[in-house]
């Protein structure tokens, strides 16, 4: 089962929670238990460092009397250990040992309660037997050794009543924060909430343009709803050229369509001599050449970019080509050619080859009895086919909508095209990375430049 978005920040509030009680936890505990251990040490060295001082006093009262060697001969009994160390008996906190080295009946005297199974002879120092402290050192002025040891049971102690208390703490800690995590969450996610109603009821409603709550530049949430705003408004604009496409396309295919169903059922109305046979199919091939060219031109149009072809592409040839074809259909235009250079570059060849096409067909068809000149040009890593015609231009108005799909200006309405040409080409450069420039003034001509980049791969030479 996969969690909600609230719960997950509930238990990943809870889980940083506990992560920083235990490592809180852990840092006292370790500084906690050093500083008791260093406390139990230095009282253990200071209480060693007395019972040495009167020891110290009681071997220089032997010695000025000379008695003879060996512990209990000095006075150095059980009683006086027990003596020196605490008088109330039951309440002391260390016990004793004083040894002499070298073994012998008289080499060793301790405490009563002084714990057994400590070895001799251990090394000068502070030291940890179970779970004894104990401090050894050497008496001034003789040759006997000074064992001090205290009960540190008191450390596990601690450490088992610190150990306790977290296991109680360190489960309420993350409750708590689950709890708190939760309200939190739900608090924050609220407005979440509210985008996601809000969004549901525009694509319900088909509302794209409705204006989405808590849009703005205030915090992360408004600035995500400003961007779904945004992108839901693109969508509406996308919809809207779609559906313009559609209509402007079913409008352009109906017409030569009603044109060829009425020439066949005319044809077939009645017998016709083979002439008239001949004129009438003549007419069809000419409707299904517009059908064809129209068909064709919304199939580039749709292609997608990750099915484009990237070869090299001439683009000198496409131009030479076009301007050929131009001057075969259309004998009485002046179209000239200048390309000084063969220019490469990588591509699609029949979606630039169309473009190119379309670019010499359009200035020969809407500028009649004019010069068109197609310049190929490179220049800053950008390749620029430029078509330049010298009639009548476009006015600013029209200028702003030629290159949208179906868009034809009143005044050629009357001609073959289909408003398709310029979209294609507007198109084409989209895909490949590039721009179509169009630029036009009354009396001032025409001139439209395509301009692809010329990448890693291509070759200009």
């Amino acid at each position: 089962m996969r969690l909600t978005l609230r719960l997950r920040l509930a238990l990943f509030s809870a889980l940083a929670t506990g992560l920083a009680v235990l490592l809180v936890a852990t840092g006292l505990f370790f500084a906690v238990n050093s500083f008791l251990r260093q406390a139990q040490v230095e009282r253990l060295l200071t209480t060693s460092a007395v019972i040495a001082v009167q020891l110290d006093a009681a071997l220089q009262r032997a010695s000025d009397r000379n008695w003879p060697f060996g512990l209990t001969k000095v006075g150095i009994t059980q009683e006086t250990l027990e003596t020196l160390i605490d008088t109330r008996g039951q309440n002391r906190t260390v016990e004793v040992r004083l040894e002499l080295p070298g073994g012998g009946p008289l080499s060793e005297v301790h405490t009563t309660r002084f714990p057994r199974g400590v070895p001799l002879d251990l090394p000068l120092g502070v030291g940890v037997s179970g779970d004894q402290l104990l401090t050894v050192q050497d008496l001034r002025g003789s040759d006997l050794r000074l064992t001090v040891i205290s009960d540190a049971r008191a450390l596990g102690e601690a450490r088992e009543a610190f150990t306790r208390a977290l296991a109680w703490l360190l489960p309420l800690a993350l409750l708590l924060a689950l709890g708190v995590g939760f309200f939190v969450a739900g608090r924050l996610l609220r407005p979440v909430r509210t985008l996601e109603n809000a969004a549901r009821e525009v694509g319900e409603g088909a509302q794209l343009r409705r204006p989405l709550p808590g849009a703005g530049e205030d915090d992360e949430l408004s600035r995500l709803a400003l961007t779904l705003q945004g992108t839901f408004a693109r969508l509406a604009d996308a919809r809207d050229r779609e559906q313009a496409f559609m209509r402007a396309a079913a409008h352009d295919l109906r017409s030569p369509l009603a044109a060829l169903t009425a020439r066949v059922e005319g044809s077939l109305a009645r017998d016709r001599d083979p002439a008239r046979y001949r004129t009438d199919l003549q007419e069809i091939g000419t409707d299904l050449t517009r059908l064809s060219t129209l068909t064709n031109h919304l199939l580039l149009l749709a292609r997608d970019a990750s099915q484009l072809a990237r070869a090299p592409v001439p683009l000198r040839e496409l131009a030479a080509d076009a301007v050929d074809r131009a001057r075969e259909l259309a004998p009485e235009a002046d179209v000239d050619l200048i390309a000084p250079e063969p220019l490469t570059v990588l591509g699609d060849r029949v979606l630039l080859g169309q473009a190119i096409w379309n670019l010499t067909m359009n200035a020969v068809r809407h500028a009649p009895g004019a010069t068109v000149t197609v310049t190929l040009g490179r220049a800053d890593g950008w390749a620029t086919v430029t078509v330049h015609d010298d009639g009548p231009g476009v006015d600013a108005e029209v200028l702003a909508r030629l290159g949208e799909a179906f868009y034809r200006p009143d005044a050629s309405r009357s001609g073959e095209g289909h408003g398709l040409g310029l979209a294609l080409v507007r198109r084409a450069a989209e895909l490949h990375g590039g721009t179509l420039t169009l630029h036009s003034a009354p009396g001032e001509g025409f001139t439209a430049a395509l301009r692809l980049p010329v990448s890693a791969g291509s070759a200009i030479s």
